[in-house]
């Protein structure tokens, strides 16, 4: 390959499928783990009728009446959905952190965060009509306290994207795309806490514990979360489909729904009514993802020694 036709380095580059695959298995990994406390999240965000209460209760009481295996309804789509979504993510991230490496910027947190929203652009616009089948056939099948929500009856992923298309037209697949493009702040921010707390706490070549990985993670989670879980409930009630508002709908959704679901959510539950399952949404995401940086973090070093060592071997 001549210099006129390499691709740009950290685009097709080797480091960055590894931070790519790495982030994906990482992501699987805790999601798996703490998947049950994303059931509860996702009950009390869509189920209005359903009184709030402590995750624990919650999650017993969805055993009880549906099963235990309940609590792992929808996992299948939600890992696949994951799964691409961390690798696009991270594939992303890693390659522009790697193209602007050697530019100018001085603010390097300002960098992380400019990094992440573009990376979470990318990810929303490919991913969201995986993150739509999901949320669908997760909440299928459930007890609903609101006996206004209608149950839909799909047979699996396939299913449900065609049934979708075909009865609700292809735009839906992206529904909650606007809500969820300003929500790449989530993911943004969380990055831009992570990155700017890692290099405070290697500062001088120190070394990092995985203890102190699982914290830093979990920190940067939770202020993510906080700030921007109103949006995320809007965004879950959109991906359901239950939400029909001014019946305009489009590859962004409509603007006048996300605002109209605002103000019937503060209107119905004061405005502690958008913040409705964060105790669980706070409990799953911030040791998800401080668990997820630790398995991401441990993949990228064992993966990286190891090629060193064989790179050694061949010289």
């Amino acid at each position: 390959m001549s210099a006129n036709t390499r691709p740009p380095v950290g685009l097709l580059s080797y480091e960055t499928l590894v931070h790519a695959v790495a982030g994906a298995m990482g992501s699987v990994t805790a999601m798996s783990v703490f998947f049950p406390l994303d059931t509860a999240k996702s009950r009390l965000q869509v189920d209005e009728m359903r009184k709030a209460k402590s995750t624990p209760v919650i999650l017993a009481e969805i055993a009880k009446e549906e099963g235990f295996l309940s609590l792992y309804r929808g996992w299948l789509p939600v890992i696949s959905s994951l799964c691409c979504s961390n690798f696009v993510y991270f594939y992303t991230f890693n390659s522009l952190k790697k193209l602007t490496a050697s530019g100018p910027g001085k603010s390097r947190p300002g960098k992380d965060l400019l990094m992440g929203i573009a990376a979470g652009v990318v990810n929303v616009i490919l991913t969201t009509p995986m993150w739509v089948v999901n949320t669908r056939l997760k909440l299928q099948g459930v007890k609903f306290r609101n006996e206004d929500i209608q149950q839909t009856h799909y047979r699996g992923i396939f299913d449900a994207f065609s049934q979708i298309i075909t009865n609700e037209g292809v735009g839906t697949l992206w529904n909650s795309t606007l809500p969820s493009l300003i929500l790449v702040l989530n993911p943004a921010v969380q990055f831009m806490f992570y990155e700017a707390m890692k290099r405070k706490a290697g500062k001088g070549g120190k070394k990092i514990s995985s203890a102190q990985i699982f914290v830093i993670g979990a920190i940067a989670k939770a202020i993510a979360t906080t700030a921007t879980y109103p949006l995320q409930t809007v965004q879950a009630i959109l991906r359901f489909g239950q939400y029909k508002g001014d019946g305009k709908g489009g590859v962004i959704g409509s603007l006048s729904n996300i605002i109209a679901l605002f103000f019937d959510r503060i209107k119905a539950h004061g405005v502690l009514g958008l913040y409705k399952g964060l105790e669980a949404k706070l409990l799953q995401t911030v040791l998800t993802a401080a668990l997820m940086f630790v398995v991401y973090e441990k993949i990228t070093a064992v993966t990286f020694k190891v090629m060193g060592m064989r790179s050694k071997l061949k010289q």
